[in-house]
């Protein structure tokens, strides 16, 4: 690897700004781009970051500023830059990306195309069905017990699977995602199995042959405490998850990482990147629910606040296909997070209200804020966002990470935001 780098760091959301933070702690950094950035982001350093005034959706742009400013390694956040072919478009201007591929994305991009690689390579994962108009959706459903999983195949920022309870909330979700609920992500759907068992998110690092094993945090998908509600981007995490010990992480590398890298690159589209599998530990093992080409979101921020290594360095080899004999090192402490939402989300919500007391939460003893969504606005931080703010902290046990978590929460003063009160419930 060299020994320095610039760095453009694409994305704007918490997972880009925990990223940052710990790409910001290399000696091996020279300078960090940011696209287009966040407030939190901008403020790691005045000397060696600087934002650049691109929108992350605009792939002819970026490449073209990569190459202007001799970037080294440019690192995606989001998957929708991935998907419509950044990853491809950096190779061919000669810049290290970490970040599959367009054909690689499809592993997320479409959620038929990950379970018909499945189904090639034998890797567990729920039955399931394709379809591409309701009619036979719905006929299909009775091949199918209740409760139902409706997924849209395309990308739907987190939020493109329904489940429903019964055959009437299924035909309801079949007719509105097929209807346009997620644009053209539903042009297309997947019915599968439902899985009985506790969620799992499990990271690793690829070169396109090799596999670095991160760690397994776990999410809270839904908006309501108790795990009720609609699903959302994520509304708090924590990690390492119990539920994910060595047994079931060889199994998951076994069966799961090693046949999807193997099957890939077998097809002509090795795998760059990170690969977040979502799984579901059933009493039958890991089975894989979903694949995402990125690191997930609030995920990747309890990893970064619990990673020792230089980050830097893997991020390069990954992207230069040099990741054998790199390694991680871990703390032993655990890490929680808690995101702050503005009230409505995941539905209608507002933007421009005043947030104060992020100096008071940050400053209390292994507490650190990633800013999500928001902006300065005549210099008032302001929402601009559904999901806001990400509260973490580190502790010797989860329920003092949490607690430290849920004290620093109490020191933002931002009425019209809200968070789950339940984050961790399963492990405390």
């Amino acid at each position: 690897m060299e020994t320095h780098l610039k760095v453009l760091l694409i994305g704007g959301g918490g997972r880009e700004h925990a990223l940052g933070w710990k790409l910001a702690q290399s000696s091996a950094l020279t300078k960090l781009y940011l696209i287009p950035g966040n407030p939190g982001l901008e403020q790691i350093s005045q000397t060696f970051v600087e934002t650049l005034p691109i929108k992350d959706s605009d792939i002819a742009a970026i490449a073209d500023a990569a190459i202007a400013n001799g970037v080294d390694l440019v690192v995606v956040g989001p998957e929708a830059p991935l998907a419509e072919g950044l990853g491809d478009r950096l190779g061919e201007a000669g810049i290290a990306c970490f970040g599959p591929s367009s054909q690689a994305a499809q592993l997320e991009s479409s959620k038929g195309f990950m379970k018909d690689l499945c189904k090639r390579h034998a890797i567990p994962t729920a039955q399931y069905e394709r379809f591409s108009n309701p009619q036979s959706a719905k006929a299909g459903l009775d091949r199918f017990a209740p409760p139902y999983v409706i997924k849209a195949d395309g990308l739907a920022a987190g939020k493109g699977v329904i489940i429903a309870e019964t055959k009437e909330q299924a035909v309801s979700a079949i007719e509105t995602m097929m209807d346009g609920q997620f644009g053209d992500a539903g042009a297309q759907i997947v019915i599968e199995e439902f899985l009985e068992g506790e969620e799992a998110s499990f990271f690793v690092i690829c070169d396109g042959e090799n596999a670095l094993p991160m760690m397994a945090v776990q999410d809270h998908k839904r908006v309501g405490e108790g795990d009720t509600g609609p699903n959302t981007g994520g509304m708090g995490a924590y990690g390492p998850a119990p539920v994910f010990n060595e047994t079931i992480k060889k199994q998951t590398l076994d069966q799961i990482i090693e046949p999807t890298l193997k099957g890939m690159a077998s097809e002509g589209m090795p795998f760059c990147g990170v690969l977040f599998a979502g799984l579901m530990i059933t009493k039958d093992g890991p089975k894989l629910i979903e694949y995402n080409v990125r690191f997930g979101d609030p995920e990747c921020q309890v990893m970064m606040r619990l990673m020792k290594s230089d980050f830097l360095p893997i991020l390069d080899a990954a992207a230069k296909g040099a990741l054998e004999g790199q390694d991680i090192e871990w703390s032993k402490e655990f890490a929680a997070l808690v995101v702050m939402a503005a009230q409505g989300y995941p539905g209608d919500y507002e933007k421009g209200s005043a947030i104060h007391g992020i100096e008071k939460a940050g400053a209390l003893d292994e507490v650190v804020v990633f800013h999500a969504g928001t902006k300065m606005q005549s210099g008032q931080l302001v929402a601009n966002g559904g999901r806001v703010l990400n509260i973490t902290a580190t502790g010797p046990t989860i329920v003092e990470a949490l607690e430290r978590t849920y004290e620093a929460v109490d020191l933002v003063d931002w009425p019209e935001g809200f968070c789950r009160r339940d984050i961790g419930w399963r492990a405390r």
